[in-house]
């Protein structure tokens, strides 16, 4: 018998994506412990990982990576219609729907996950400060909110679960 999980088109897709748009899951480990190594001394990478896979198995994050990343890939090649286009493609300050999407993932896990969401994003320690970086050529308007999402709620996840609580 085999006891690898089936994971579903979606989780695949949504996992090529991140990898593709130069995200991995250690990426966001790092992202991870940055925000729950104060309160767990002892954190060790492989919980933030196992962490966060379980994040990523949620159909709610799935949808959100995919459609965050596409719109963003859209913008790249300039295939949105104005002012959507220049909007994205810049990253303006008051365009907040990326956010409201990755308010999507961090829902998944709680309240806590709205705390370590606004504080990472206003941080923007590693891989969110790259993804940033918009002299790269790359839009990434959407993939840093939803990498800092899946962060905050796989921070969520590890709190609850050394509570108790899965």
């Amino acid at each position: 018998m085999n006891n690898e999980r089936d994971i579903s088109i979606s989780e695949e897709t949504a996992r090529r994506l991140l990898k593709e748009r130069g995200v991995t899951i250690e990426d966001i480990a790092e992202l991870v412990m940055f925000l729950q190594k104060k309160y767990h001394p002892a954190l060790e990478i492989e919980e933030c990982i196992y962490n966060i896979e379980r994040v990523l198995q949620k159909r709610e994050v799935q949808n959100a990576i995919l459609t965050g990343i596409q719109l963003d890939i859209l913008a790249e090649n300039g295939k949105l219609d104005e002012p959507l286009q220049s909007i994205i493609a810049s990253d303006e300050s008051l365009y907040g729907v990326d956010e409201i999407l990755a308010f999507s993932i961090v829902n998944v896990y709680g309240s806590i996950g709205f705390t370590n969401y606004g504080y990472i994003d206003k941080q923007k320690p590693g891989i969110l400060e790259k993804l940033n970086d918009h002299s790269s050529g790359q839009c990434h308007t959407f993939l840093d909110d939803i990498v800092g999402a899946i962060a905050a709620a796989a921070s969520s996840r590890l709190a609850h679960s050394s509570k108790g609580e899965k």
